[in-house]
């Protein structure tokens, strides 16, 4: 009777494995996943910066922007005041200016398409 007692536990083992891989994997969807989706498109704001949009910066400084170099972005935040931020500064974009998307004229008709 105690030996069965005994056997009968020898699934135990595994439970607290799979336990953590479990606990592991839901804060890897939770946690890790979602803040790595946050940091590329941050980036990826970050690197579409152009002249005439206009952004607010982290510490809450709405600006247009005037230049764009490398890692830098320069911002006029006030009539002929003009800053320099990193681009890693840039919270979001308020409004982009307009950008010409294709330079070549569109000649399709939706008829054709659907032939």
């Amino acid at each position: 009777m105690l030996y069965a007692a005994a056997g009968g536990g020898g699934a135990g083992g595994l439970t607290p494995i799979l336990m953590i891989a479990l606990l592991f994997g839901v804060m890897y969807f939770m946690m890790i996943r979602p803040q790595q989706k946050r940091r590329k498109e941050a980036e990826a704001m970050q690197s579409a910066l152009a002249p005439g949009d206009e952004v607010v910066t982290i510490g809450g400084l709405y600006g247009t922007v005037t230049g764009v170099a490398d890692d830098t972005v320069l911002l006029e935040v006030a009539p002929g005041v003009q800053t320099r931020y990193a681009r890693p500064a840039i919270a979001r974009v308020v409004s982009q200016a307009a950008r010409a998307e294709s330079t070549e004229p569109v000649t399709e008709d939706a008829d054709a398409v659907k032939d």
